[in-house]
């Protein structure tokens, strides 16, 4: 069984799709992060960098209970485990290379274009641009090496696809303002539409709908979500 601890954002989502793509019995934790439960002792236990996704695995490499984090490791992992969605053998590095390409590139850019848009105080317009900009040359990277191709990697569909649907469905706000923000990039539409009409994406949406996760974004929301952002006495 799968113990998955969940939020209703991207990266949660990707491995919200991967379960119900590939049919692993799991369970779902919801953690409110803007109530701040992400620091609680507990779940620090399971993901020390305190963020969401994370899984524990009740049947794990030996039998035994494992926990990961991450949502690009949780993917390999779970891949990996079911044996499904990896692609061919000799395709590994590929897939390895877009993996990281989404997890280090296109979703943090998309994450911070989406703060400093709609998060961060007025006034901040370098960082406004820098951020969008970047992850419009992201999806221009992505849409460019989609041409011709039905998928990601090889041709088949991957945790790849899986991985990159999970911040591309939030790219009216990633591109605020734009009434189709993957107009521009019409490779990448495709592929999330692609996605997005699987009926397993029905599924991964409707995962947590039954929580009632905080919607109003006030002085704890901002505590919570950006602790950094303030002093240890403050």
């Amino acid at each position: 069984m799968i113990h998955f601890y969940f939020h209703p954002t991207p990266n949660p989502a990707k491995v919200a799709l991967f379960l119900e793509e590939s049919g692993m019995q799991y369970e779902v934790f919801p953690i409110d992060t803007s109530k701040g439960e992400q620091h609680d002792p507990a779940f620090r236990a399971v993901n020390p960098n305190g963020k969401v996704p994370a899984i524990v695995d009740t049947d794990g490499p030996g039998g035994r209970k494992t926990r990961v984090f991450d949502s690009t490791a949780i993917l390999i992992y779970l891949a990996e485990k079911a044996g499904t969605f990896l692609g061919a053998a000799e395709e590994r590095p590929e897939l390895l290379s877009w993996l990281l390409f989404i997890a280090s590139g296109l979703g943090p850019f998309s994450g911070q274009s989406v703060h400093f848009q709609f998060a961060a105080p007025e006034g901040l317009d370098y960082a406004v641009n820098r951020y969008r900009r970047e992850a419009e040359r992201h999806y221009q990277v992505l849409n460019d090496h989609l041409e011709g191709r039905r998928y990601i990697v090889g041709e088949t569909y991957t945790i790849a696809d899986i991985s990159a649907w999970g911040w591309l469905d939030r790219a009216s706000r990633v591109r605020k303002g734009e009434d189709d923000p993957l107009a521009p990039y019409p490779h990448l539409k495709r592929l999330f539409e692609d996605i997005d009409t699987r009926p397993a994406a029905s599924r991964a949406r409707l995962v947590g709908k039954d929580h009632p996760f905080k919607r109003v974004s006030d002085e704890e929301t901002r505590r919570a979500l950006f602790p950094s952002n303030y002093s240890a006495t403050a």
